[in-house]
């Protein structure tokens, strides 16, 4: 695979799809390379690439579905419901039909699910539309013709009208089976890789690497972990030829790294002040541990213990923290942090039990003020 292709490998990867009209030159390349790209994403992935005349699209299907995959400007339930109901309006429309938002809250007010009737009069369902329609927007599925979306917020009478584009007929998956006689979204899963069942561990091991954060040792019998620890110079030679992403694997975790922060990619640590703060927490929960708490590299604390940690942490290295940080009470600090650990897979939070289940790979990153600093700190205090 040459660099072009290698290219337009990691973008499919990291968008929902490239559109032509927006991106006409990576629309070009992924259609020139695609039988290439097609048997790299089918042989390692088992993944589809979709080259429609207006859209190209990587059918991107976990190994297993995380909370963190999610919409990210979404933060209720309804928000979801509510995007859901829009795609079955637009189911009923044909391309370039225009539609009123009075339309499309009517119909929504019909469909919405459950025994509870949705009203349009309580301001926080208002903001789960807005949010659900600004999503539909942005993955272009309709254009605004005339109005503004924002006016609904504060006057259910403010109506906009909107426009069906060609890219709404493709949104969804195409699935071959009644989606009906699944119970949850596992037995979906099971059902993909039933249908393609060869060479299911490597494809899994590529997926799960590529498209999460860790990939963790489940026992001595993990057969996806045997693949790696077996595979692991294949495997590192693919990465390098094929992405900016270096293997690393560890006794019971395995990851990509990305040696260079790039602007395409999310990665941890990241640029907020939260990530200052879970660094320094991190730092200080492996100065504290002691090797028999580790139990295939996880490490369970109680809520009480965490706390404490949290104060520790913060008499230490608050001084040099953002000022909602700096001056946060200590259950705000742990909310952002658990928030932030559990969306990269480096935690587990039971609240019932209160109990956190620190996973492999917080150990990897850590951080420290530098010694410079740390010296000028203390000759100002003294």
């Amino acid at each position: 695979m040459d660099e072009i292709a290698t290219n337009a490998l990691n973008v499919l990867f990291e968008k929902f799809w490239i559109i032509r009209d927006q991106e006409p030159d990576m629309y070009r390349t992924i259609r020139d390379r695609e039988m290439v790209l097609k048997r790299h994403l089918q042989d390692k992935y088992g993944l589809e690439l979709i080259v429609h005349r207006h859209f190209a699209k990587l059918e991107k299907i976990p190994v297993e579905p995380q909370s963190w995959m999610g919409i990210q400007t979404f933060d209720k339930t309804t928000d979801y419901v509510l995007f859901c109901c829009i795609l079955a309006f637009l189911e009923r429309k044909r391309v370039d039909e225009q539609f009123l938002l009075s339309d499309l809250t009517e119909y929504v007010a019909e469909v919405y699910p459950g025994f509870e009737k949705i009203e349009w009069s309580v301001y926080t369902i208002r903001q789960s539309l807005i949010r659900a329609m600004r999503e539909v927007i942005g993955f272009s599925l309709i254009r605004t013709i005339d109005g503004h979306l924002e006016g609904y917020q504060s006057d259910t009478t403010e109506d906009v009208l909107y426009e069906v584009t060609v890219y709404a007929k493709y949104f969804m998956r195409a699935y071959p089976d009644d989606l009906t006689r699944f119970r949850d979204e596992h037995e979906l899963l099971e059902q993909e890789w039933r249908r393609r069942p060869e060479d299911m561990t490597r494809r899994r091991v590529y997926r799960a690497l590529r498209m999460t954060p860790f990939v963790r040792r489940q026992g001595e019998d993990d057969l996806d972990f045997q693949y790696i620890r077996r595979y692991r110079d294949r495997l590192q030679d693919d990465f390098i030829e094929t992405s900016p992403f270096r293997l690393e694997v560890y006794r019971d975790v395995a990851f990509l790294n990305l040696p260079e922060p790039k602007t395409m990619y999310t990665y941890y640590p990241g640029r907020g002040s939260i990530y200052d703060v879970s660094l320094h927490v991190t730092s200080m929960l492996l100065e504290t541990l002691e090797k028999k708490e580790l139990v295939l590299g996880h490490i369970y604390l109680p809520f009480s213990r965490f706390k404490r940690l949290l104060h520790q942490t913060k008499e230490r290295y608050g001084h040099g923290w953002s000022k909602d940080y700096r001056e946060g009470s200590i259950t705000h600090i742990m909310k952002e942090v658990l928030k932030l650990w559990e969306n990269w897979e480096l935690a587990l939070v039971d609240d019932i039990e209160e109990m956190i289940d620190v996973l492999p790979g917080i150990s990897r990153v850590i951080a420290r003020y530098p010694k410079e600093y740390e010296e000028k700190r203390e000759s100002r205090d003294e």
